[in-house]
């Protein structure tokens, strides 16, 4: 970066001090011009009015810098102090050699043809020009080495700083390949790239956190939740290997077969709830009709709840959409309506609210029921998880759980509602 920089700087000097030694001859060349077409009208009377003129001149040194010679056809000279050689072609001559005080200088001149073969030659000294140049010359080293030390201490420093923050990367990295998933990657508090980065990388080992925990949760959960209904089928399948009565050992079978299919069933549910939380749905989410989705599955699910001695309340807003999937929204305001119809006795009010407040669109479904413990609640959206209430009704615990999947697939936010009742806030 300082060498490119450098560089840049570098092409940026050259161009501007050949713009400005260009400037310089031009305004010379045009100071010639005006004073060598000055001499010609003061000389109207021929090649004696310009020597005249030429005398004037130097006897009043009034063209400090400027030199003049005026020769003849046979290159004699006439009049002008200027000791240089005229050119025998009009024109000018950038670097012209000539002699002051016993020194060889260079000068810029222009020759001009007269009446009668005679030639004037204008000359003007070019030390301004070159102290010009060598002040600009030494101006910009100057300044190009200040410059490029100042660019080799900041790129030194740049990478100074990008290694410590990518050492404290590298720290938290291999303590978390050592196991200690608890580690993430300190933020500096600049708010520039690297925080970002590093708010990247935490977010992302949060997930990973969670995932892994999600895992042994599950782990923990199946080995516990399905020991009960594997042992009743293995007894089922002890029975009946024992049963020597033929219609008493079909029952048994049955009843195995009974058991295995629950069994299907709960696996079924833990590996949906498994592809959601992949979150491979996102990639075929489109704008819903929210608003519609609510509508339709609460007038399905009317009939089922009235019947049930359960009264349906809604306040739906019109025309709400977010970006998701339909089938999978809803799963999910079926299974917090069928929880519903569960988990309350007759005589509940269960209450479907659908609103928008700026960007957010939130889903309550509530109850009037005797609801749950404040102890409980937080742990109602894990798998297997059943109120004290809902042990002795039909399920395995798995329906609000795949409502927090469905949920966490639309990057939005479900929390229990506070006591008293029952319900569940969704934010999408």
């Amino acid at each position: 970066m300082a060498l490119g920089f450098a560089l840049a700087t570098l092409v940026i000097g050259v161009v501007v001090f050949e713009s400005t030694h260009e400037a310089l001859e031009l305004q010379l060349d045009h100071r010639i011009a005006i004073e060598t077409q000055a001499l010609i009208d003061e000389g109207q009377d021929g090649h004696e009015g310009v020597a005249a003129a030429i005398r004037r001149r130097e006897a009043a040194s009034s063209t400090a810098s400027l030199g003049y010679r005026l020769v003849d056809a046979a290159n004699a000279p006439i009049a002008g102090a200027l000791d240089a050689t005229v050119p025998s072609q009009p024109g000018y001559v950038e670097l012209l050699p000539y002699k002051a005080d016993g020194e060889e200088r260079i000068a810029q001149s222009l020759t001009t043809d007269l009446p009668g073969g005679y030639r004037l030659l204008v000359a003007a000294d070019r030390a301004a020009i070159d102290e010009m140049d060598k002040r600009f010359i030494l101006l910009f080293l100057g300044a190009f080495g200040a410059m490029l030390l100042l660019g080799i201490a900041a790129a030194w420093l740049v990478g100074l700083v990008t290694r410590r923050r990518l050492a404290r990367i590298d720290q938290t990295a291999t303590a978390i390949i050592a196991g200690d998933l608890s580690r993430r990657v300190l933020l500096a508090g600049s708010g520039d790239e690297f925080d970002g980065v590093a708010t990247t990388l935490n977010r992302m080992l949060d997930r990973i956190v969670g995932l892994m925990e999600n895992l042994r949760q599950v782990s923990s959960d199946v080995a516990h939740d399905l020991r009960t209904p594997l042992t009743r089928l293995q007894n089922r399948l002890d029975e009946a290997l024992r049963e020597r009565n033929p219609e008493l050992q079909r029952e048994a079978i049955e009843a195995a077969a009974s058991e295995a299919s629950e069994l299907l069933e709960v696996f079924s549910a833990l590996l949906r709830i498994a592809e959601v939380e992949g979150l491979a749905a996102r990639a075929h989410f489109q704008t819903v009709d929210l608003s519609a989705v609510v509508t339709d599955v609460a007038e399905v699910f009317r009939p089922a709840l009235e019947g049930s001695g359960l009264q349906l309340v809604t306040s739906i807003a019109p025309d709400l959409t977010v970006s998701g999937d339909r089938r999978l929204l809803q799963q999910m305001l079926m299974n917090l309506l069928d929880n519903a119809a569960q988990h309350t006795p007759a005589g509940t009010t269960v209450c479907i609210t659908l609103e928008s407040t700026r960007d957010v669109t939130s889903l309550a479904v509530t109850d009037d029921g005797p609801g749950v413990s404040e102890k409980q609640a937080p742990e109602l959206f894990n798998r297997f998880a059943r109120g004290d209430r809902s042990r002795s009704t039909p399920g395995h615990g798995l329906g609000l759980a795949m409502v927090a999947a469905i949920v966490s697939a639309h990057s939005g936010k479900a929390t229990i509602a506070p006591r008293p009742g029952f319900g569940v806030h969704i934010s999408l």
